[in-house]
């Protein structure tokens, strides 16, 4: 039997929640025909604080998932897998609960809500005050009796049971446990609004820094230097760290605190190893590489609007098989943007990795587009690009090394135009190896799925989709190189294909557990 207020009222809604917002936005969209202004209209700060919420969650999840920039920082050093991220799907319900109760507040006190003025320089003293002196100890003993038998397990297990913390994390709970925390956020706005001292100001620049620090516990990234806890000593008790509250993750005994581990120290359940491991892991961040790939996948950007399915961007977007969706035409700008960036000024990045029996695997992407590798000014700089990758690669000690199919092929396959398809004789079946897939042009070809197979089942922290392919599965030039290194053979998947080393290579695959995919059914173009 499900526990009380252990699950969502609209968690059978879907993505049809968001229509729940829809009466603040009516009510701002009337205020605003009525009245000719916004002037004064209180849904629309909740909405405006609803979107800046999200987007600093999602900025701080981009940060945590660009691995060029964080892979040396990370405390716990596995992937966000399929798994994890279907749990924390829904992690924004407690945006929109806190709108639902802000929104009930404003109308039940209308006037004196209205009166809140723009600044007040004392509210901000008053709002601390309160936080430090209320939420911080209620956040404390609420948290500890969370973690009680009956309520951890009907209730808070949830939360711990992200292998992999990130800032979702931190916002994956259950309702009730979130109508806990809306009353220890809630309780400083209401009591310096109350006292007199409020502002507008004050009460976005609180719930922002208060999911800012959320996020920065929850992140798996140590991004506060040791160093300022070597000047400032007594500091280490007023602000936790990423690494002070994975340890509560590891050690669900200890490190309770909501931001402040001063309320950990007096209540004797700060853990040992925080400021040990804090200062180990920072001083270690950047360093070096703290484990060496065992096989390198070199991949390439094959359009503009699947620049988008990075994980770094949406994560969730990136954990499905890409698909063309609305919200893209809003990103195709700046999406444009970066591209001309990267064209200038980056170099070959890692975008994701994943464990398979003990080994590292890890996608690099050359930071160049799908059109670009046609452009003939362009080739020269593509293949130093992929020669510096390789060399990079050697240097670090990878044993296999796999290129995409536009950098070369597995099997056979090359990108060709529909010119060079009209050589072909009718009837002709087009097997492709290629990424992106050869346009459908003749009417009288049949043209085949793109060659992929699935990945064995023990992989772990896999957590993005590889463009259009399924979740856990892989295009063929990519196989080949997981092959290889499971085979333990000693040379690179790259270069001239080896025609009479086929059947052993697909024995190999089939041996390792990989397996085929395909819809067996040829296409035909309809045009």
């Amino acid at each position: 039997m499900v526990a009380a207020l252990s699950s969502w009222p609209w968690d059978n809604l879907g993505i049809y929640k968001y229509l729940l917002y829809g009466p603040l936005l009516a009510k701002v969209l009337y205020t605003r025909i009525l009245e000719g202004s916004f002037k004064d209209d209180w849904c629309l700060h909740i909405l405006i604080i609803c979107v800046a919420r999200s987007s600093l969650h999602q900025l701080w999840s981009s940060y945590v998932n660009m691995l060029f920039l964080t892979c040396n920082r990370r405390i716990n050093q596995h992937g966000y897998d399929f798994k994890q991220i279907d749990k924390e799907w829904d992690w924004d319900n407690f945006i929109l609960l806190q709108a639902l109760i802000a929104s009930m507040a404003c109308y039940i006190d209308q006037p004196f809500i209205e009166n809140v003025p723009l600044w007040n320089a004392e509210g901000f003293i008053i709002i601390l005050s309160l936080h430090v002196g209320v939420s911080e100890p209620l956040y404390y003993w609420v948290h500890r009796c969370f973690h009680k038998s009956y309520l951890f397990n009907q209730y808070h297990s949830i939360h711990h049971s992200a292998p992999v913390l990130h800032p979702f994390t931190g916002a994956t709970a259950t309702f009730l446990e979130h109508l806990a925390l809306t009353t220890v956020v809630g309780l400083p706005i209401i009591g310096s609004c109350m006292l007199g001292n409020g502002s507008r100001i004050m009460i976005y620049g609180y719930l922002l820094v208060f999911d800012f620090l959320r996020c920065l516990g929850h992140c798996n990234v140590e991004v506060v230097p040791h160093q300022l806890f070597d000047t400032l000593p007594s500091l280490r008790y007023l602000l936790y760290t990423p690494t002070y509250h994975s340890l509560h993750h590891t050690d669900r005994g200890t490190n309770f605190c909501l931001f402040m581990p001063f309320f950990d120290a007096i209540w004797k359940t700060l853990n040992s190893n925080s400021w040990e491991l804090h200062k180990k892991t920072s001083t270690n961040a950047g360093k070096y590489r703290r484990k060496i790939p065992d096989f390198v996948f070199l991949a390439h950007v094959v359009d503009i609007t699947s620049s988008i399915h990075a994980p770094f961007v949406i994560r969730s977007f990136a954990s499905m098989p890409y698909t063309t969706r609305l919200f893209m035409l809003a990103c195709w700008p700046p999406a444009f943007i970066v591209m001309l960036m990267m064209w200038a000024w980056s170099k070959t990045f890692l975008i994701s990795f994943y464990n398979l029996r003990g080994r590292l695997h890890e996608t690099w992407s050359v930071p160049r587009f799908g059109f670009q590798y046609f452009l003939p000014f362009a080739k020269e700089g593509i293949n130093k690009h992929i020669e510096e990758a390789i060399l990079r690669a050697n240097r670090l000690g990878v044993k296999v090394i796999s290129l995409a199919a536009l950098n070369k092929t597995w099997i056979v396959g090359k990108w060709i135009t529909p010119g060079e398809q009209s050589w072909a004789p009718t009837g002709t079946h087009f097997h492709q190896f290629v990424v992106p897939p050869i346009l459908s042009f003749r009417r009288d070809c049949t043209y085949g799925d793109l060659a992929a197979m699935r990945l064995p089942d023990e992989v772990q922290g896999l957590g993005n989709c590889e463009y259009t392919m399924d979740r856990g599965v892989v295009h063929a030039c990519h196989a080949g190189g997981v092959v290889h290194l499971l085979e333990g053979w000693a040379h690179h998947e790259v270069g001239a294909i080896d025609v009479d080393r086929i059947d052993l290579v697909w024995n190999a695959a089939l041996k390792h557990g990989l397996k085929p995919v395909s819809n067996g059914v040829p296409r035909q173009n309809s045009m």
